[in-house]
């Protein structure tokens, strides 16, 4: 008979007071980068996950789940079917694997700064990446995003943001600010999308979502906010979709659903209309703080994760 007492367990906090966890089958791998400590452990509920400076990133079982969230209401919001595509962060590639599975797409790009966690994922998560590495159409750069976008001219018709939520002050919280997104604005095609992952939407835990929500409000013209419930984390998860014209909101399911029949060869595991309709109808709750939230993140004022 098997018993919590026959595992070893992960904890992760999830706030000061509450936390969430997982079993652990076995350790794949463990590593300190330079930026980070990186874990593969393997979990009895989810397979294999990716975990950094102690947060889990995603999971074998519904990575599907986070990165159709991330990726696609950006890439259904884009004015074309988007030819290019822009990935910040992303390590294990499952983001850049689902730009990829758009026919249409010609380049895609993924710049996260820590090549270490890259080539870990690279050989211990195949099932995440499925190949997107290889794929002829993929681009990987180990450099600074925000440097990077400067010394470019190049225009992609999405651009997605999935980094981890800055834990301290240092280079990576000029990567949530508004002049990184003016940046990122300024890189986008006129009728481009961009998504980002925007941390939780639990009851409490709004600051960091409210926060980023108003700071895009100063440089995009539409910025639709939206959440879905990734159990691997044990909370529901905020995302937030920004573009020069597509409102996300004011595309209905039967419109959805026409988009990803027309722009992609086969049908998605976790999005469609209907679910495209659920997550950007967000709760009254969430509605009132984004409204209410007046601070805009700044180089010289930063946000910080405590």
């Amino acid at each position: 008979m098997i018993t919590p007492q026959s595992y070893k367990w992960f904890f992760e906090p999830t706030t000061n007071v509450e936390g969430h966890m997982h079993a652990i089958k076995r350790t794949v791998v463990e590593a300190q980068t330079k930026f980070q400590h990186m874990e593969i452990i393997e979990t009895p509920a989810y397979g294999k996950v990716l975990i950094l400076d102690g947060r889990i990133q995603s999971s074998q079982a519904e990575d599907f789940i986070y990165h159709e969230a991330l990726v696609h209401p950006g890439m259904l919001a884009s004015e074309r079917a988007p030819e290019s595509g822009l990935v910040i962060g992303g390590g294990e590639g499952a983001t850049l694997r689902e730009i990829l599975r758009y026919p249409t797409i010609k380049r895609a790009v993924m710049v996260d700064i820590d090549g270490e966690v890259v080539e870990l994922c690279k050989k211990y998560l195949p099932e995440m990446h499925q190949g997107a590495f290889d794929d002829p159409r993929s681009e990987t750069r180990h450099e600074d995003a925000r440097g990077y976008l400067e010394r470019t001219s190049e225009r992609f018709d999405f651009i997605t943001i999935d980094l981890v939520e800055p834990l301290e002050e240092g280079p990576a919280c000029l990567l949530f600010t508004r002049e990184f997104y003016t940046l990122v604005r300024d890189r986008l095609t006129p009728g481009g999308a961009m998504t980002l992952q925007a941390g939780m939407t639990k009851l409490g835990e709004l600051d960091f979502f409210t926060s980023i929500h108003r700071t895009l409000r100063e440089v995009f013209p539409v910025v639709a906010p939206y959440q879905t419930f990734i159990s691997c984390f044990g909370t529901p998860w905020g995302f937030i979709t920004a573009t020069k014209k597509v409102d996300p909101r004011k595309q209905d399911a039967a419109a959805i659903d026409r988009l990803i029949a027309e722009r992609m060869k086969s049908p998605l595991g976790y999005w469609d209309g209907q679910t495209h309709q659920h997550a950007f109808n967000v709760p009254k709750h969430i509605r009132a703080a984004t409204e209410a939230q007046t601070r805009v993140v700044t180089d010289a004022h930063p946000l910080i994760v405590t």
